[in-house]
């Protein structure tokens, strides 16, 4: 996430990767070619694996921080036990196995492949969802929540509840393609995920996002696309321009505020002044990131230390304790970024990106938001009523943060059943 106008080892490996990462395709070809969905097929080279559990093992470690918290970044012992556990006992294959039980696919589209998830739910009746990832996220966000949205009766829901599932990559992410061009910014992957919906044959849809995903999200509705009938997010742009602007400058707190509204100027003054430096290195040098793609412990201390809240759940999964991550969950979705090297592409988009991250963007089709707790900040009702005019659905939960269908999938996917059930 950012915030974005600041005023803010061997041949053999490397062949076995190339050929797995999808190129960015040139528009040669026909029409019928361009636009074909391709199966794709997913398979790390075992060279891979040991490639990374050598690299691991050959950390050249800092010395430990001065102070007894978080506020110098992620502490060297929680790295070190993550690398431990890494190196040694943290079975990739697992997640492997869970993304080939998948249907996986590519298409092209304006000469970049498109990755993405597609499943279909058995009930004729389902209401076709795009569901959008952000950064340090990945499609592994939304493993949990496939099959309770495709098949909501055999995890506590009606038939009526149904979704088919789509759930692409941000170009530069994960399998997608790693556009070698500049504009691939939040409202030209909008125009790709509608017409992915499109090549998919579907006459209504809805979409989902959080972080990138919600701008993506909004995006589309901006574009409006008739198919489009509804959007939810987990991250909404919310955010008064005056309260923004007192946020971002570390002001007083604004008088006349509820409760409610206080505790999300906070949240985000707190943001703006301690967890606001990743996005300003990627929106302004991506490019300079070269140690992402080299070190596997300097990818993954990166990648934990996106918000405070995030980063102190997933220090204390690796100390041990029960969270709503697990210690394989969160080596998934880096190892993922890892084995495709799309640490220093997927920072791009934060360049590439014009929009103001928290602003209303005058969002007109009909919008349901969850306010998670944990998440940058928790928008209140009173500011997301006036953001989006055709608000249908607005919850305030108790639990749950940035990463909530990942952290929280149960939840998440009873909100999701929630937030549209009057567009069905």
């Amino acid at each position: 996430m950012k915030r974005k106008n600041l005023t803010i080892g061997s041949i053999a490996f490397t062949i076995a990767l190339i050929s797995l990462i999808p190129a960015t395709r040139s528009h040669a070809g026909t029409t019928e070619e361009r636009e074909a969905i391709r199966p794709f097929n997913i398979s790390i080279p075992a060279e891979a694996l040991t490639d990374l559990r050598q690299r691991t093992k050959a950390t050249r470690w800092p010395d430990k921080e001065t102070v007894s918290d978080q506020s110098q970044g992620v502490q060297l012992a929680t790295m070190q036990k993550l690398a431990r556990y890494w190196s040694t006992e943290y079975d990739w294959r697992k997640c492997e196995a869970k993304l080939k039980a998948l249907p996986n696919f590519i298409t092209t589209i304006d000469g970049v492949d498109i990755h993405f998830i597609h499943v279909r739910s058995k009930n004729a009746n389902a209401l076709p969802i795009i569901i959008t990832h952000g950064w340090p996220g990945s499609i592994i966000e939304q493993l949990k929540i496939i099959e309770p949205l495709t098949n909501p009766t055999a995890h506590g829901g009606s038939a009526s509840d149904a979704f088919d599932v789509v759930t692409p990559s941000l170009p530069g992410y994960g399998f997608s393609g790693k556009p070698t061009t500049t504009g691939w910014d939040p409202i030209r992957i909008a125009r790709a995920w509608i017409e992915v919906m499109k090549r998919l044959g579907y006459k209504k849809y809805v979409a989902q996002g959080g972080d990138w995903g919600n701008a993506v999200t909004e995006q589309m509705a901006l574009l409006a696309p008739p198919e489009l009938i509804g959007i939810h997010t987990n991250m909404p742009a919310t955010v008064p321009g005056d309260i923004d602007k007192a946020a971002f400058a570390g002001a007083p707190v604004p008088s006349g505020l509820s409760a409610d509204e206080k505790h999300a100027y906070d949240q985000l003054a707190y943001f703006y002044k301690h967890g606001l430096g990743y996005a300003q290195e990627m929106a302004n040098r991506p490019q300079t990131l070269y140690a992402l793609a080299d070190s596997p412990v300097g990818l993954a201390a990166w990648m934990l230390d996106h918000d405070g809240v995030s980063m102190a759940l997933m220090s204390r999964v690796f100390n041990g304790q029960s969270e709503g991550l697990t210690r394989d969950d969160v080596l998934d979705n880096i190892t993922y970024y890892w084995f495709t090297n799309t640490a220093v592409s997927s920072a791009r988009l934060y360049w590439e990106s014009k929009l103001a991250f928290f602003a209303p963007k005058g969002v007109a089709v009909p919008t349901a938001v969850s306010a998670f707790p944990d998440e940058l900040y928790q928008a209140p009702k009173s500011w997301t009523e006036k953001a989006y005019p055709k608000l249908i659905y607005y919850n305030q939960l108790d639990k749950g943060g940035h990463f909530a269908a990942w952290e929280q999938p149960e939840l998440f996917t009873q909100e999701l059943r929630a937030a549209f059930e009057s567009l069905r």
